[in-house]
């Protein structure tokens, strides 16, 4: 779809998951529904901006995805099974439109359904994430294999295993009853929570950011929040994105080096994405019961907030780490609570956190415990263990632009700078 305009590349990636659940739910194989549907989609990526869009975009979608998806059943013979659906449920004379007595199918917006069955917990996280991202974000296998930097064979290997997996689960398409929906949602929003991550902080690579990703993040979880209004953490993940990402302009420098969050230039942030997030966060606090991404959410809030570096909240961000701490069991919380308890108290405090987090050994080989400890060494004026722990830092990440960071950090610190 990269060949698109970018309204008619947004309406793509919203129609897609819509046009997906119209075919999953006429033809009953979620598999070949969504193929037909990625051709369709590149149809419309080749035709619209040449064209111009049609009247009715996602009747358009349907009716080719259709038309594709009943060539498909036709060209395989050998599997009857199929082809037997497709006798049952869409008649050969009614391969060119959706009849009159499918209305009920085109009209219903079954993304949410699709953001469900992606993030289906039989799959791995890597699994869902391709499946969630070609499935419900529209993308095709390229631009999913380009953002994370593998062979397009190996992502098409990816996704086709993942909708075997869902196709032997069994699972219905349809939501999920409610007494298995909140552990369904948590493995949604895990899912967009990944993919934001993955865009805002690439784990390996030339870049820092993959921006495509973390704005298709938060495009979904807009979409999720728009479907599911009363679910304060659905609000709490979107509002932790805006949040995260309002500062993306002023996270590097020349060449793509990080800045780190204390040394950026806080009047680039955007701030009409802070002031959306905080307005999220606020209403979905009021709500009572409080989740992980909202109690995140709150501490990204109070960095944004904060006019300065200096004038950060930080007993409340330490509080509100220790809230996460009890509620989650999750040694990257603890690492941040360790950092914030060092701002408040004194990074010897901090330093004794980690202490008991190196010897938990969870966060072993990980570069982001080393930074953690290399700052609070060079807070506390131990240098050469700081340089020690920076160097260390460096040849752990797999970030390039972290690399030459920690690299450029470390050299400074040698050098008495």
């Amino acid at each position: 779809m990269t060949r698109a305009r970018p309204a008619a590349d947004d309406l793509l990636r919203e129609l897609a998951p819509q046009v997906v659940g119209v075919l999953t739910r006429r033809f009953g194989d979620f598999d070949a529904a969504e193929d037909a549907v990625q051709e369709a989609l590149l149809d419309a990526a080749d035709q619209w901006p040449r064209e111009g869009l049609p009247g009715n975009p996602r009747g358009w979608l349907i009716q080719v995805a259709h038309r594709r998806m009943t060539e498909q059943v036709r060209n395989e013979q050998a599997r009857r099974r199929r082809e037997e659906l497709v006798a049952a449920q869409a008649p050969p004379d009614r391969r060119a439109a959706p009849a009159a007595d499918d209305a009920h199918d085109a009209d219903q917006d079954d993304t949410l359904v699709m953001l469900f069955l992606c993030c289906h917990p039989a799959l791995t996280p890597a699994s869902a994430i391709a499946l969630t991202l070609r499935s419900v974000g529209g993308l095709t296998t390229a631009e999913i294999a380009r953002a994370f930097m593998v062979p397009e064979a190996t992502m098409a290997q990816r996704i086709s295993r993942a909708k075997q997996r869902i196709k032997a689960s069994g699972v219905p398409f349809r939501m999920p009853e409610p007494d298995e929906r909140a552990r369904r949602l948590a493995s949604v929003l895990h899912v967009l929570y990944l993919i934001f991550n993955e865009g805002y902080t690439s784990s390996a690579g030339p870049d820092l950011q993959r921006v495509e990703l973390s704005r298709e993040a938060i495009r979904l979880a807009r979409t999720a929040c728009r479907l599911l209004p009363g679910e304060g953490e659905v609000a709490g993940l979107l509002a932790l994105m805006l949040l995260t990402d309002a500062r993306r302009p002023a996270r590097t420098g020349p060449g793509g080096i990080p800045i780190p969050l204390a040394e950026q230039d806080r009047s680039l942030w955007d701030g009409a994405a802070v002031a959306e997030g905080v307005a999220l966060l606020t209403d979905a606090l009021s709500r009572g019961a409080v989740g992980p991404y909202q109690l995140q959410a709150a501490v990204a809030a109070l960095h944004d907030e904060a006019a300065t570096a200096g004038e950060t909240d930080w007993p409340q961000i330490l509080a509100l780490y220790g809230l996460l701490e009890r509620m989650s069991d999750n040694p990257v919380v603890a690492l941040n609570r360790a950092v914030a308890a060092a701002m408040v108290h004194g990074p010897a405090i901090g330093l004794d956190m980690l202490k008991v987090i190196e010897a938990g050994g969870r966060l072993a080989g990980n570069h982001r415990f080393h930074l953690a400890r290399a700052h609070l060494l060079e807070m506390a004026g131990d240098r050469e263990a700081a340089l020690e722990d920076y160097r260390v830092a460096a040849g752990r990440t797999t970030s390039i632009p972290e690399r030459d960071y920690l690299t450029t950090r470390a050299a400074r610190l040698a050098a008495g700078g």
